[in-house]
């Protein structure tokens, strides 16, 4: 049993019972992260399956984003339309350290799993809610999602194209920065509850998880009294003669250096661009000159000259290229768990282990593979649970356990 076990640094969460009601990516990523830190981390899903398994190209009973967002976890089926299934639900609870669901705000409390009524219980357990925009306000009932947290937080508003067109960022950022300060607000509760002795209801919601993200840029839209100047032009992407680049610079030195790199110390010295401020209401004019200069060399050409220089550029790679860097695999910034029926799953490591405990990580579950198990010690026994299979209440893979 996860209890018996003795917390470490590389695993401070070990002996912590967590139940995932999660689906998609917000929660269950939130409950992967206590996982990577040690927790017993049950899945809790339908016996359809979370509806992560089937968004995208599938591989056996996964697609990327259920094997990535799910790694070290068990999984337990239950039908929470069968009366048993809530039964069985509301049993783990009143043992659970950590309770994380994503219903739509009231869902839980109707189906017995509320805060209020598993605390009188369990007084300390930890119920964390992750929602679209939270479990109050006017836009409580709304249905929410990455891409509307990333349109109404401003975040795609701010994100311009080319073509002046504001666009989605090309990856699930709302939900998995929603994932990790739920996580920190129950890294935070736990600490508190060892004093306090109590646990708490933690309301955590994509949109107000978004916002966050933009840090400055609400204070310097209403300062600025609308769009604000862009922040250190020229920074930005350039075209090489082989492939893209980003350079950006965060003072006036970098700018003197980098235009002395590329052999136009004209641009430095040019009344137009003097500073950040002038080069902001210039751009037209100096940013073209220097995508001119860029595409008449290759990538680690340019890079070469401006590291030498001390500016700031790196090559854009895609994330096989990331995978595949030198400096990615000297570190081991990259996971890999063997999971059946999809074969390696590659992941980044999580930021801030102390070792390389990620590694040992059970890869995702399939649907229930763990259902009998999870039972079993929660003091079911197997007679009762296979009438609960036979009833449609639980759902176990495969053989029986």
């Amino acid at each position: 049993m996860a209890g018996k076990l003795t917390p470490t640094h590389e695993a401070p969460y070990r002996g912590l019972r967590v139940l995932d009601f999660g689906q998609g990516i917000a929660s269950p990523y939130c409950a992967m992260l206590l996982g990577v830190y040690g927790a017993d981390v049950i899945k809790v899903e339908p016996p359809e399956g979370d509806w992560s398994r089937f968004l995208g190209t599938t591989y056996g009973n996964h697609t990327t984003l259920s094997a990535v967002y799910n790694r070290g976890k068990r999984s337990l089926s239950l039908d929470m339309k069968h009366k048993d299934g809530i039964a069985i639900a509301q049993r783990l609870a009143k043992e659970a350290d950590v309770l994380i669901e994503g219903f739509r705000p009231g869902v839980a409390a109707r189906l017995g799993l509320g805060y209020d009524s598993l605390s009188q219980e369990n007084p300390g357990l930890i119920y964390l809610s992750v929602s679209g925009f939270g479990q109050s306000g006017p836009y409580a009932k709304r249905p929410g999602s990455d891409s509307v947290a990333q349109a109404f937080t401003g975040l795609v508003s701010v994100n311009l194209g080319a073509d002046g067109v504001p666009h989605r960022v090309g990856t699930t950022i709302s939900d998995v920065v929603t994932g990790v300060y739920a996580f920190q607000a129950i890294a935070t509760t736990l600490f508190a509850r060892a004093t306090v002795g109590t646990g708490r209801w933690i309301d955590v919601n994509l949109c107000q998880s978004t916002s966050a993200l933009l840090g400055h840029k609400v204070a310097e839209f209403i300062l600025e009294g609308g769009a604000p100047r862009a922040l250190n032009v020229p920074a930005g992407t350039y075209q090489t003669q082989d492939g893209w680049m980003m350079v950006t610079l965060v003072n006036e030195p970098q700018y003197k250096r980098l235009c002395a790199a590329i052999g136009r110390e004209d641009l430095a010295t040019d009344p137009r661009f003097a500073d950040f401020t002038s080069r902001a209401d210039t751009a037209d004019a100096l940013i073209p000159q220097l995508r001119e200069v860029f595409l008449t060399q290759q990538t680690e050409a340019w890079l070469t000259r401006l590291h030498a220089a001390d500016v700031i550029a790196e090559r854009i790679l895609n994330p096989g290229e990331w995978l595949r860097n030198a400096h990615v695999e000297a570190t081991r910034a990259a996971v890999c768990q063997d999971t059946p029926g999809v074969g390696a799953v590659y992941a980044p490591r999580t930021p801030g282990i102390a070792s390389l405990s990620e590694d040992n990580l059970c890869p995702a579950p399939d649907v229930g593979q763990d259902s009998y198990a999870v039972l079993m010690e929660a003091g079911f026994e197997r007679s009762a649970i296979d009438e609960l299979v036979a009833s449609g209440a639980v759902r176990q893979k495969g053989a029986q356990a």
